[in-house]
């Protein structure tokens, strides 16, 4: 900080009367007036030799800077201690009378002693000297008060830095930066423009908002181009700030005329104005700050022309240097406000991509994620919301509720490492595996048939036509009855290939058809169904076997692996965790790690329930029925009483119909299995 500028004085002398110095001082000056210059005002560094009444009771109304000039009798003394200023911008020269010694209150400004007789020169140094001192206390307090300036303006800065940094709302920053410049500014009215580029390049400013401490403005939206035309394109185009005290005055340097149209459309007097470019780290121009009118008062109303003349002054120097700072910093936090929004929005990218990828790997769950988002995050709001009951106390910001959001969109991403025929596999037999044993069943009923024909034709061979007639239609009979028991396999076969649960008798069923056998092109023997074959039709439930659906359990581990490889923020540090436990169940019969109760995040726990709710009523789903949402509700409801979902989360799924965020448009109850 530059050292303060040495600061002009009018020296005013007070001295009692009578007083034995009185002719002499009254040469200083004209006494009670001191000296004036052409215009009225005492002239800089003049003396103003100001006498007080000895006997007079009242305080006298000092005016500060002073010398008190006063007789060292203890009488005085005690005088000067009850009348003299509290302020320590003056000073006392006493005058000695003879060899006395005097005696001196502590809080008395001692500056020199002068025997009673003195000559001018000499009262001319002392005061001099006295003043001189006095001076060097206003260079110092005016040091000091310059100091706590600009430490109150550097931590006003600072915390308007934080806050604008901290903000990531993009229309949020952008009333924040207005309404910190017209603080910081004393202004009555500010507005904001950006600079934006157009489609074919070209580049223009966009207002953007507009606030007063005075009226509501409802400025419709507009953009003016970038040329010194204006005074939001003059800064952008000159890069220089302006200050106008006067906006309805000639303006030097300036190439036009300001255009009073908003005063007139808005019942407003524009007066003073400031214009300070928006500079990025670059020094690029990417907006502009136009603050209007400067107060005294930051309380004051503008609601009319008068009190626009009683309270609007101009932007001082101080005004521009923290506004100038102010804007870089608004600079510098809409360039990272729009860095943070390109980021998210690659990550979105990213996000959705990744979700096509599953998607194209298993196209039966088409939007799955999705909804499942949607209703995680809708539980989320739901329980924040809550004010009873065991999640009264948790809450969900705006980040942990994205967190949450990109969790539950990722969450099947592991499946992109499950093989591909496992994620579409509708029935318990893979298609080809049930083509395999339709070929075996047309060899055998095609042995069947070659075996009666081949009896017709030793009877003909052996016996002729006699009798045959019975003959034929005993072998034909034991035809039709094992071409009957073929189809009886196959059909039971087609049954149980089914994801529904096993019919009664299906273990031996399935053993005896097992058993059966075809001839082979040699004529061996060879059997209807293959032991793996049997393995999958005895599935109790669904379409996988345990080693099948270990396989599929594994894509929450790849989801896992996948997700902790990305350097996450802090604000979603917690996304593999999440995803990772969204198929625990809380009595540990879960996977992949078997946790139990509140072991299991509480975001985990809310996809669970969205995740199993959408696998239940979604209609895209090869191996399985849709089910109403009532019946879906009834099925969750079970596995609750079962002690694998949160009770109290479930209650507020069902209570704030937490459903309905996905509609049920999908649902078709009458859609067959595999459609």
């Amino acid at each position: 900080m530059a050292p303060p500028s040495r600061l002009p004085m009018l020296k005013r002398v007070y001295y009692f009367e009578p007083c034995p110095l009185a002719p002499v001082l009254r040469q200083l000056g004209r006494v009670g007036t001191g000296r004036r210059s052409r215009k009225g005002k005492t002239a800089p560094d003049a003396y103003e030799v100001i006498p007080i009444d000895r006997k007079g009771g009242e305080r006298p109304r000092w005016e500060l800077p002073a010398v008190i000039i006063a007789d060292a009798g203890e009488d005085e003394l005690a005088r000067i201690e009850k009348i003299a200023p509290e302020e320590d911008e003056w000073r006392v020269i006493y005058l000695l009378r003879g060899a006395s010694t005097p005696w001196f209150g502590s809080s008395q400004r001692v500056f020199a002693f002068l025997p009673e007789r003195v000559p001018l020169v000499v009262i001319e140094k002392a005061l001099e000297r006295a003043f001189e001192s006095l001076r060097h206390v206003a260079e110092r307090k005016q040091a000091r008060r310059e100091l706590n300036r600009a430490a109150a303006d550097l931590e006003a800065l600072n915390k308007i830095g934080v806050a604008l940094s901290a903000e990531r709302d993009p229309d949020a920053l952008l009333q924040l930066i207005v309404a910190k410049s017209r603080e910081i500014t004393g202004s009555d009215a500010g507005s904001l423009y950006l600079v934006e580029e157009k489609p074919d390049g070209t580049k223009h400013l966009v207002f953007k908002l507009m606030q007063s401490d005075t009226r509501e403005f409802l400025v419709r939206p507009h953009s003016l181009p970038i040329n010194k035309e204006s005074m939001a394109g003059h800064a952008v185009a000159t890069e220089r700030l302006r200050n106008i005290k006067d906006a309805y005055r000639r303006i030097p340097n300036l190439p036009f005329p300001l255009n009073g149209d908003f005063d007139r459309e808005f019942n407003y007097q524009t007066k003073s104005m400031l214009v300070v470019p928006m500079k990025n780290q670059k020094d690029e121009v990417i907006g502009v700050l136009e603050l209007l009118n400067a107060k005294k008062r930051a309380e004051a109303r503008l609601v009319s022309d008068a009190r626009v003349e009683q309270e609007v002054i101009s932007f001082s120097k101080h005004s521009e240097q923290l506004a100038e700072s102010l804007a870089s910093q608004a600079a510098v936090a809409l360039e990272n406000n729009r860095l943070y929004r390109d980021i998210q929005n690659q990550f979105e990218g990213f996000v959705r991509a990744s979700i096509k990828a599953i998607e194209l790997r298993d196209p039966t769950t088409s939007g799955h994620s999705e909804r499942v988002a949607a209703l995680t995050v809708r539980l989320a709001e739901v329980v924040d919301r809550a004010t009873i009951g065991p999640y009264a106390e948790v809450s969900f910001s705006p980040g942990d509720l994205q967190e949450l959001k990109y969790a539950s969109l990722l969450h099947d991403f592991g499946k992109v490492g499950v093989r591909e025929h496992l994620l579409v596999k509708a029935k318990k037999l893979y298609p080809s595996q049930r083509e395999l044993i339709e070929e075996r069943f047309l060899a055998a009923r095609r042995g069947v048939e070659l075996e009666s024909a081949r009896k017709k034709l030793d009877y003909l061979l052996r016996n002729g036509r006699e009798s045959i007639e019975p003959v034929l239609a005993a072998i034909d009979g034991a035809r039709e009855k094992d071409l009957a028991r073929l189809r009886g396999f196959m059909e039971f076969i087609l049954r149980v290939n089914e994801p529904s649960s096993l019919p009664d008798g299906a273990p031996e069923k399935l053993a005896e058809i097992a058993a059966a056998t075809f001839p082979g092109l040699e004529g061996e023997p060879k059997p209807l169904l293959a032991p793996q074959e049997v393995g999958l039709l005895s599935i109790p439930r669904g379409t996988l076997d345990d080693s099948e659906r270990a396989q599929i359990e594994s894509h929450v581990e790849h989801s896992y692996e996948f997700l902790r490889k990305i350097p996450w923020t802090k604000e979603f540090k917690r996304i593999p965790e999440i995803a990772r436990a969204h198929h625990e169940k809380l009595d540990g019969s879960g996977y992949p790690d078997h946790i139990k109760g509140d072991a299991i995040p509480c975001q985990a726990k809310m996809m669970t329930i969205s995740d199993i709710y959408d696998a239940l009523t979604a209609a895209d789903r090869p191996y399985k029925r849709a089910v109403a949402v009532e019946r879906a509700l009834d099925i969750i409801g079970s596995e609750v009483k079962s002690n694998l979902l949160d009770p109290d989360l479930f209650q507020l799924f069902v209570e704030a119909q937490v459903y309905r965020v996905v509609g049920q448009a999908r649902y078709r109850p009458d859609a067959p299995a595999g459609q």
